[in-house]
């Protein structure tokens, strides 16, 4: 199969009406998975829950009875569906050669390679085989401060995501969200969003700052992921406060999603 072919291929498979019908839905559990986290997060600025308040936490709480069982067995195929349509879109979807078309292809990429992620434990926590982020989290930081150099790039990792954090809370400010959506969502979607993307922007910020500190101290657990974060902001100087708005933050990010199902350019 030629270049072509593989062109012709990615085309056809980003118009199909199943891959879209899928992909909405792995929007749609995607915000459920926030709400989950938001719940959770709750729970931790009032001192109580024992789960993670991260994507495992939320997983870990669906795979608990049987209708969350089955709503991860669709979360798999509904994330499986958002990866085929993002590598579709890496072939297909930026034609030509410049900055903003090479731009387009990688982000489009890193997007395939975390709803892939995601599908992957979804299908774990589906079949009883649980994972925890934050161990996963301290196992790579570990793995890449054994190697030569891996001071410098555990910080370089944070600073990257610190970066992905702060596009974040641009586009929620800017709402340059509503530029993936193929109409306008309403008002209240909108608003979501907006407080969706901030919350996560400054969840991921934070993320990033402990992996700086982790290189930079070369300790290792120090880069405790999402949960590690939410967590940090609890023993702060109004620490459940922040945390409430962070819960609601995710909450809202959940409701933005739900309307992304609908109305994502797919």
């Amino acid at each position: 199969m030629d270049h072509q072919d593989v062109k012709q291929a990615a085309s056809k498979a980003a118009d199909h009406p199943a891959l879209e019908a899928v992909a909405r839905v792995g929007y749609a559990v995607s915000g459920l998975l926030h709400l989950l986290i938001g719940w959770i997060t709750l729970q931790v600025a009032f001192g109580g829950s024992g789960k993670n308040a991260d994507q495992s936490g939320a997983l870990a709480s669906l795979a608990g009875n049987g209708a969350g069982k089955a709503a991860l067995w669709v979360g798999v195929i509904g994330f499986l569906g958002l990866a085929i349509w993002q590598v579709a879109d890496a072939i297909v979807g930026h034609p030509g050669g410049d900055k903003d078309a090479w731009g387009g292809r990688a982000k489009a990429v890193g997007k395939a390679l975390v709803y892939l992620a995601l599908a992957w434990s979804a299908f774990n926590f589906a079949r009883g085989k649980s994972s925890d982020s934050r161990s996963q989290s301290v196992d790579f930081t570990s793995k890449l401060l054994d190697k030569p150099g891996g001071r410098a790039l555990v910080v370089v990792v944070g600073l990257v995501v610190i970066g992905i954090g702060i596009y974040h809370v641009y586009k929620g400010a800017k709402k340059k969200f509503l530029e993936d959506l193929k109409d306008h969502p309403g008002t209240w979607a909108t608003r979501a969003g907006r407080v969706g993307y901030i919350a996560k922007g400054i969840a991921l910020v934070i993320v990033g700052f402990l992996f700086v500190a982790a290189g930079v101290h070369k300790q290792a657990k120090e880069a405790s992921g999402l949960d590690g974060a939410l967590k940090s902001l609890r023993d702060e100087p109004f620490g459940p406060v922040l945390l409430v708005v962070m819960a609601v933050g995710f909450a809202a990010f959940g409701l933005y999603s739900f309307a992304r199902a609908k109305h994502a350019k797919v």
